[in-house]
Parts: C-alpha cells; structure tokens; sequence
C-alpha cells in the first residue's frame, strides 16, 4: 500500500532529519545531508534512494553535483502536519524556538506567527472565500483582493497557470492555526523578500520581519506584527 510505503520512507529517524532540514526550500548535497542526518555518506546515500523512490525528494543535477529536495509543496504539507499530529496528544505548549516561532519558511510559504495573522487578516478583510466544490481549506481570492494583490506586483494570471493548489490553509504546527500555503502563500512570500518587507537566514527556516515590512503589513493588510 502506497501510504504505508511513505510512512515508513519517512518515518526512520535519520531520513526524518534530512526531510525536514529541506523544508527551508533550500537544496542541499548528499554531504550535507549526512552530516544533518549523522551518519556516513554511504547510509545517507541509501536513505536518500529510499527517498527519491518514494517521491518525496527530487534531485537536481549541477555540473558533477547533485542536490535534493524536497519534491514539491504537497510533501512539505505532510511533513508540517505531522509535526502537529506529534504534538496533538498533550497539552499544547509551544516550545518551539523563538525565532522560528515568529516567522519562517514552510517549504516556500510563511508560517509562524507573522503567517497566521497574515492569514487571519487576509479572512477579516474577505480578500479569502472558500473555494466552491473544492475540498475544505482551499480558497479563492474576492474581486477586491485579486485588485490588491496585482496592485502589489503579483501576477495573478502566472500565480494560477502553476500546476499546484492556488491557495488553501496550512496547519501551523508552532501556532496550531491555519497560515496560507499554495501557489499564492508562495507568491506573497517571494514579494516580501523582494520589496525587503521579509529577510531570510541563509542557514535555518527562519524569515525576518523589517522595520519597513512591519510598517506596510500594518497599513496594507492591518497585521500588527
């Protein structure tokens, strides 16, 4: 059964760790990957096999290079929501680390904090509607909000030629809360970096928010952050 293929591919401890450190959207090396992972270059090539066979990294060839990843949007949203699911049985206590608690990556949308009051302003404002006929937790955008956001420099027509979902909740496994993931949470985040509302670590998940960034989230959308 596929679904108990998966489960196991992910569910040894050192192939765990090498997902979730390419869940910054980041590729990194074999090399590198071992290391996160600690163990040898041999293992962590039979791991990242298993990996790959199970559709859960890509690889990408660079020169004599090669460099993983995680192998799109919909398996960073498994691996977010199982990070909740760990934490469902006990009461719910947030100890993740502050920084990546406020803002960060989840694969290439935002999540923390700053991403479900995003997400939370963006539902006050009725910019968010749920998606007809679509499963629950996928939206559309509202006449108004399709007006801002090219305002704003997204191409709304490119956002939705992506083949992937256009716009839905992602559980927020440090908040518990819904931040917005899909082809329009990536977007968003690829416009805050290039008007530096947002900076990113170059070496961890974790996103910045900018004294500029605080200003235009606060007039544009009303988040306080």
């Amino acid at each position: 059964m596929r679904v108990a293929a998966i489960a196991a591919a992910i569910g040894e401890p050192a192939r765990a760790r090498m997902l979730y450190a390419l869940m910054d959207g980041h590729a990194r090396t074999s090399t590198e990957l071992a290391i996160i992972a600690d163990v040898g270059a041999p293992t962590a090539s039979t791991h990242l096999g298993r990996l790959k066979a199970a559709a859960l990294v890509d690889v990408v060839a660079q020169g004599k290079h090669r460099f993983y990843r995680l192998d799109g949007p919909d398996v960073a949203a498994v691996l977010e929501s199982l990070n909740v699911l760990a934490g469902s049985k006990v009461a719910f206590t947030p100890n993740t680390p502050r920084r990546l608690r406020a803002a960060r990556t989840c694969y290439d949308h935002m999540a923390g904090a700053v991403g479900v009051a995003l997400h939370d302003r963006l539902q006050a404002l009725e910019w968010l509607t749920p998606a007809p006929g679509d499963p629950p937790g996928r939206y559309e955008v509202t006449p108004p909000a399709a007006t801002a956001f090219e305002a704003l420099g997204l191409d709304m027509a490119a956002v939705r030629a992506q083949r992937r979902r256009f716009a839905c909740a992602c559980l927020d496994w440090s908040e518990r809360r819904p931040h917005l993931g899909g082809a329009l949470g990536a977007a968003q985040v690829s416009l805050a970096l290039r008007r530096r509302w947002l900076e990113q670590d170059l070496d961890s998940r974790a996103l910045s928010v900018t004294p500029l960034g605080r200003r235009e989230l606060a007039s544009r959308f009303g988040a306080q952050v």
